[in-house]
């Protein structure tokens, strides 16, 4: 924990500036809080990261689409594995994906969600007047609300996702109910302004995603209808 919290020691201090940046705003109204700081930079960070995110979502639904006539492939040319890379070659630049794409944005972001992330973990609240029902931002949520709201919107993310890109195999479902379980179990013992974090995170990704595909649904019989003419 210690060596990769090092390892985003300058993009760890660049988040901690902006914390108290925003809570610095909080004070200025005359409300200070650093729950509310926690909210603005997570916001501020997921819109800055909202152009990454679009290409990485639709480069994920572009494959999902064509996986199909990849299968097609795989099964018919299995026996001579240099013309099956020939044909998905061939399919990859006739559907116009790149199976790259969706990698490249992830590994930008990384760098960005790791070092909010660390910032967060060992955050020094000064006087910690918590947040709504926390005592303290420091310290674990003992009603566990926090935990079941950060498994709850992981869960609802992962559906997002998978509904729209019209996944429906077993692993994937399996992945849908596992991966929140295991966000809420280890959120029970983070830090609350880290599983805040977190929560709103997520919520800001539903809420990206959901512009995402409802934008792609529009955009998709406008194309079509310019095709047909």
């Amino acid at each position: 924990m210690e060596f990769l919290s090092s390892l985003f020691e300058p993009i760890v201090e660049l988040f901690r500036i902006l914390m108290g940046g925003f809570y610095a705003i909080t004070a200025m109204t005359g409300f200070p809080s650093y729950g509310v700081a926690i909210i603005l930079m997570t916001i501020c960070v997921k819109g800055c990261l909202y152009p990454l995110n679009k290409k990485q979502i639709r480069s994920m639904k572009a494959m999902q689409e064509i996986q199909p006539e990849l299968k097609k492939i795989q099964k018919n040319y299995k026996n001579n594995p240099q013309l099956m890379q020939q044909k998905m070659g061939e399919l990859y630049q006739e559907s116009g994906v790149n199976p790259l794409a969706g990698c490249l944005p992830l590994l930008v972001q990384m760098p960005i969600l790791m070092g909010v992330y660390y910032s967060l973990y060992g955050f020094e609240y000064q006087g910690d007047p918590g947040f709504l029902w926390l005592t303290s931002l420091s310290e674990v949520d003992s009603t566990y609300i926090l935990p079941l709201l950060s498994a709850l919107t992981t869960y609802l993310t992962q559906k997002q996702t998978m509904m729209s890109n019209g996944q429906d195999n077993q692993q994937m479902k399996m992945m849908m109910y596992i991966m929140p379980i295991f966000i809420g179990y280890i959120s029970i013992n983070f830090p609350s302004g880290l599983v805040l974090y977190w929560v709103v995170m997520n919520l800001c990704q539903i809420v990206q995603q959901w512009f995402i595909f409802r934008n792609d649904d529009i955009a998709a019989p406008a194309n079509a209808k310019k095709g047909d003419a």
